[in-house]
């Protein structure tokens, strides 16, 4: 298949993964958020994305992108965007309100537009938009929180307790395996929390029993499985995956020395921010011989990094790759992405 193809594909299945995986939450496993705010969230997610994609085509005199290939292409376009509400329902709890979903989602799909870089000519975001929708519904409604992580397994007993998490387990492994080729980035991830977990132990007398609990619960697993393997805002090569998952993982480590809550979105958003401005860096000519340790090339001497190359970006570098959408903006959110 292309690039193009296991994009398309990676995409759809990870729609309807997110798809089942909320149906059988509200009617099955107990999620706590309402079918209300599932729709407005996804309905908030759609609308801003066919906005801002008609928009940013009439100011350059394009067609709208979504209106070329009849409904398919319609619904394909807007894959990315019902990942984003999906997810963002999912996560987030705010009782019985609607706003925070609407603001999350809006910030989520506007945050591809607005926090961007140039690589190789092309404009790409770089912050996972439902992370960054979660993030910013937070930080603004401070009444509000993630879901618990009991709701994914409230009402599941005995040998079903355990079937869930290891059938999430199952198809994110093959989806990242087969697809998106993010296997290296979640095991430096995980190896980096559990590191993480034993300093934490000896430095500051944290149980490590404790510290490692959250391996074992359903939302570590949907967050480490499909938001920090976007491929839209992760590396691609394997040597630039092991550092943005040991980054994460060493982030998060010096969050919770702080007491810092909701780690795991939080840092995240930091080390996305990181990779921006080392997207920037690179697009620039600086930072040639991280740029080319990042790609497993070797490093060019002082002076010898033509101008064109310098200003460019080898693929697979900290950026999107092949996974990367041909639509703008069209990408998915959570592994949000």
């Amino acid at each position: 298949m292309s690039p193009e193809q296991i994009r398309l594909k990676a995409l759809k299945r990870f729609a309807l993964s997110i798809t089942l995986l909320n149906i059988f939450g509200h009617t099955v496993l107990g999620f706590e958020t309402s079918v209300l705010q599932v729709l407005v969230a996804t309905g908030t997610a759609y609308a801003v994305e066919l906005i801002l994609q008609t928009v940013d085509d009439r100011s350059n005199n394009r067609r709208p992108a979504f209106m070329g290939g009849g409904f398919n292409g319609l619904v394909v376009f807007l894959l990315p965007a019902h990942i984003t509400g999906f997810a963002i329902s999912m996560l987030l709890f705010a009782h019985d309100e609607l706003l925070p979903y609407v603001l999350a989602a809006a910030a989520a799909i506007t945050s591809k537009a607005i926090f961007t870089v140039n690589v190789r000519g092309k404009t790409r975001h770089f912050l996972n938009p439902s992370n960054f929708g979660l993030v910013a519904s937070i930080l603004i409604y401070s009444q509000i929180g993630l879901a618990a992580p009991y709701q994914f397994t409230e009402h599941l007993y005995g040998f079903f307790y355990v079937v869930l998490p290891l059938f999430i387990l199952y198809t994110g492994s093959l989806l990242n395996g087969k697809l998106t080729k993010r296997m290296p980035l979640i095991l430096a991830w995980v190896g980096a929390f559990i590191l993480q977990a034993v300093v934490r132990h000896y430095l500051f007398g944290s149980r490590l029993p404790s510290s490692l609990a959250p391996l074992s619960g359903v939302p570590f697993v949907i967050f480490t499985f499909y938001m920090v393997t976007d491929p839209a805002t992760s590396p691609s090569s394997t040597r630039g995956q092991i550092v943005f998952g040991a980054a994460l993982g060493a982030t998060y480590g010096i969050l919770m020395a702080f007491h810092q809550a909701f780690g795991l979105i939080v840092a995240l958003m930091i080390v996305c921010v990181c990779r921006g401005i080392m997207l920037y860096a690179f697009e620039h000519g600086y930072l040639p011989k991280l740029r080319a340790f990042l790609d497993g090339q070797p490093s060019p001497a002082a002076g010898s990094v033509p101008g064109d190359v310098a200003r460019g970006h080898a693929d697979g570098t900290l950026a999107a790759g092949a996974q990367t959408p041909a639509i703008p903006r069209a990408v998915p959110a959570v592994g949000a992405e």
